[in-house]
């Protein structure tokens, strides 16, 4: 009886995304059938076979016997950034009401869209659609699928690695200076492009170790405990210190209109605000994947156990998001940097107040917490390559190949983000274009497209309208920052971190 129930899950976890028809369209999506090699063993003649196999050979479907618990730490991990330490800034803007408000609806509505994307992992009966481009080209078809996801997916995998670099790069660089003071501490100094590498170097070498995404659940703890606890003392520590003597919770947009406060500015300043909250918000785009590493069979669907994982990890996210911005707030004012946030207030008004182990320390879990999300956030990478290999070679990738495969990667993303070291300032502009569609419009859009709910009824026009808000806000957050550079300017330094 359970050898049985074994074979059905297999069934079912393997039909997954390398072969099935969109519901809205007439063509497939096309992957090319493989030819198992006699030496793999089994019926290489037989199409089930073949595609079983092929499903099995590739990251993030390889293996299956993950559980609520380690889909959470996938999520905390990935979906806990380190843009939440940028939310007082939008609050000394908007102030604590609209702040409050923006932020809990912020959090409501991606969560709803987390739970779209939830129920249509396996919306098709005996499909399970485990990658999140394969998902929108089911939805609307694959011409149209991929115009609409393939860049926002592209940017929000291999673009979020870079940024990690960056950011990660960075903050080791902050952590070595602050335990090895210049003036006391006579070690020699890695310059930026070093320390770029030093990161990377390390990123790619856990990578070699966890070659699925279910392996990565230990990296993903990791990364959730230093994420949780991070965000924790920045408030605690916030709240310990008190506010600043000369405090002010004033909006700068209650000022007399003039030439620096017109009603144009105060627009796109309001955006611009709103937006550091709705990008404080991610992770969509690996939601599926991260379900595809649990067990599923017909009576005991992969939601049920990813609907727990979701309610334990936003717990959890809610726990630090919200603290973070209230006592951030709290704390600073209007007077809280608008460049680098809670890490730069500290740095600037508690510099001879915290110690500089505790410094060191929160640069240290900063650290360690983007080299833990970098590997759930390259997965979705390495496994299309992997398949883009398996389907010219016709065989799975050894164990050489797909190290190879991820230094290539790894000295992509490297380059990148050694050539555009200014990519976090235009992490709006970006955003508006990838983060906001896929996070707040898309799940809504394909809903509709394969759920099929009677049109004009209430839940149509619910899906509809709300994720037309999405796509309007991503216009709006783009022109805003557009605005905004071409206003202040970009400071270009190109290869020269």
């Amino acid at each position: 009886m359970e050898k049985a129930a074994r074979q059905q899950e297999q069934v079912l976890l393997h039909q997954s995304d390398t072969g099935f028809k969109p519901p809205l369209s007439s063509c497939s999506i096309h992957i090319d059938v493989i030819r198992v090699s006699p030496d793999d063993g089994g019926d290489d003649h037989h199409p089930h076979n073949q595609t079983l196999m092929k499903d099995s050979w590739l990251p993030i479907t390889q293996s299956t016997h993950g559980n609520s618990f380690l889909a959470a730490f996938h999520i905390i991990s990935s979906n806990l950034p380190f843009q939440a330490l940028m939310l007082p800034v939008a609050f000394a803007t908007l102030g604590w009401a609209w702040g409050s408000m923006c932020l809990s609806v912020a959090f409501v509505w991606q969560l709803y869209t987390i739970f779209l994307l939830l129920l249509l992992h396996e919306s098709v009966p005996g499909v399970r659609h485990s990658r999140f481009l394969f998902l929108a080209m089911a939805a609307f078809g694959q011409r149209v699928g991929k115009l609409a996801a393939l860049f926002p997916v592209m940017y929000l995998s291999g673009g979020s690695c870079v940024m990690l670099i960056i950011t990660g790069g960075r903050t080791m660089q902050l952590f070595f200076n602050t335990i090895c003071p210049e003036d006391s501490c006579h070690a020699h100094r890695l310059s930026g492009i070093l320390w770029f590498l030093v990161f990377t170097s390390i990123a790619i070498f856990i990578a070699q170790l966890t070659p699925t995404l279910n392996s990565v659940a230990s990296v993903s703890l990791v990364g959730a405990i230093t994420a949780v606890t991070y965000c924790t003392l920045f408030w605690v520590l916030s709240l310990s210190k008190g506010s600043l003597a000369s405090v002010s919770y004033t909006s700068p947009l209650s000022q007399p209109a003039g030439h620096d406060n017109s009603t144009v500015h105060n627009l796109f300043t309001i955006i611009n605000s709103i937006g550091i909250i709705v990008l404080s918000f991610r992770g969509h785009n690996v939601m599926l994947e991260i379900q595809a590493t649990l067990p599923s069979s017909p009576q005991k669907p992969s939601k049920d156990l990813m609907r727990k994982g979701v309610i334990i990890s936003y717990a959890v996210i809610a726990m630090c998001v919200f603290p973070l911005a209230i006592a951030g707030f709290w704390a600073y004012g209007k007077q809280i940097p608008a460049d680098g946030g809670m890490i730069r207030a500290f740095q600037q008004f508690h510099r001879h107040q915290v110690k500089e182990f505790t410094m060191g320390f929160l640069y240290l879990l900063i650290t360690i917490h983007c080299l833990s999300s970098f590997q759930v956030y390259a997965m979705p990478v390495f496994d299309n390559l992997e398949m883009k290999y398996i389907k010219a070679k016709k065989k799975r990738c050894s164990r050489q190949v797909r190290t190879i495969l991820r230094l290539l990667f790894g000295a992509l993303t490297l380059f990148i983000a050694v050539t555009f070291p200014f990519l976090p300032k235009l992490v709006a502009l970006l955003g508006g274009m990838t983060l906001v569609p896929v996070t707040y419009a898309y799940p809504c859009f394909m809903w509709v497209a394969i759920k099929k709910p009677p049109k004009g009824g209430t839940v149509w026009c619910f899906n509809v309208a709300l994720g037309c808000l999405g796509l309007l806000f991503s216009v709006l957050l783009v022109a805003s920052s557009i605005w905004t550079l071409v206003l202040h300017g970009l400071h270009a330094n190109f290869f020269k971190p």
